[in-house]
């Protein structure tokens, strides 16, 4: 495992990291004890950045992501969680339920600190109240040593200058930014000056654009117009027609971006973990990589947005 500096942090992650909301059963549903062993077993390979929200499973991907942390030693791993976002269409980002959010997340994930609090989706919120209320709580809880770090995460990207140009040095530490540099779009790499320049951390989630680059295909709920999805479909067969593997070509292509700190992949299945962990240290087939980027040339960086009208992001038609 290759490891990197999260911006100014002091946190040294692994370029991969575990993303946990599929202990949550948002893609599909598992099984705890198939979970539980991911978990391990990604840590016994040298991932050790964790991240989870309440969001996801409605509270069940931090159960059971603290279940399987139980008889793990605190200092093997860094843990980032999330607050604002409790439920589909629910979002309290006032400073009341930032205090109690982490409580409820410690408790579930049976620590007393959080490597990184992040305000989830912030592209849902009035970017005033995360400016005002939300990100001063945060300081409030990072001072009072509650938390080491603070981050934002959400999916259109004018939302992070729109947050960060408006506070102090320091306040936001990480972004986390998903589908928004993958193989089909790499619009992400447009900010990364910015965020280096500031010292914040950028984190990567969803390299195969939360199913969109995968055999399996997206969930019912995926926002991908059909478009997109049938262009993601047309590199998938390419790879299966010279026996390779997209999966292993999404994460290659992320992890590669020595700006991105770490990416994050999500999976309730042991062997999958596994699989992705050794994509990272195998060599790139570099022929490969390029004929899938053509492939996704006609849809490259025409991703979908969401959010308040003002939050979103324009899309190429």
């Amino acid at each position: 495992m290759l490891y990197r500096p999260l911006g100014s942090t002091g946190l040294n992650v692994s370029v991969l990291s575990y993303g946990a909301s599929p202990l949550g059963g948002v893609f599909r549903e598992t099984d705890d004890r198939e979970g539980i062993k991911t978990v391990h077993t990604a840590l016994d390979l040298g991932i050790n950045f964790l991240d989870v929200s309440p969001y996801y499973g409605a509270t069940k991907a931090e159960s059971v992501l603290g279940r399987a942390l139980k008889e793990i030693r605190r200092d093997r791993y860094f843990l980032a969680t999330k607050v604002g976002q409790y439920g589909d269409g629910l979002f309290d980002f006032s400073a009341t339920r930032v205090k109690s959010s982490l409580d409820e997340s410690c408790a579930r994930l049976g620590v007393d600190y959080i490597d990184v609090l992040q305000c989830h989706d912030i592209e849902f919120a009035d970017l005033d109240q995360i400016v005002n209320e939300t990100l001063p709580a945060l300081v409030k809880l990072r001072d009072a040593g509650r938390i080491g770090h603070i981050g934002i995460t959400g999916l259109p990207l004018k939302v992070f200058p729109a947050v960060i140009d408006r506070v102090g040095p320091g306040v936001v530490e990480t972004v986390l930014s998903f589908c928004r540099y993958e193989l089909n779009d790499t619009a992400l790499e447009t900010l990364l000056p910015y965020f280096n320049r500031r010292d914040i951390g950028v984190i990567n989630a969803s390299p195969t654009g939360m199913g969109l680059l995968t055999e399996r295909g997206v969930p019912a709920w995926h926002p991908a117009p059909p478009a997109m999805v049938a262009g993601a479909r047309r590199a998938m067969d390419y790879c299966r027609s010279v026996g390779a593997d997209i999966v292993k070509v999404a994460v290659q292509f992320c992890v590669a971006h020595p700006g991105i700190a770490t990416t994050l992949v999500g999976t309730a299945n042991p062997e999958n973990i596994r699989k992705n962990i050794a994509h990272v240290s195998e060599p790139v087939d570099q022929e490969l990589m390029a004929k899938v980027l053509e492939l996704l040339e006609p849809i490259r960086n025409h991703n979908f947005t969401r959010g308040r009208p003002e939050n979103r992001d324009p899309l190429i038609a």
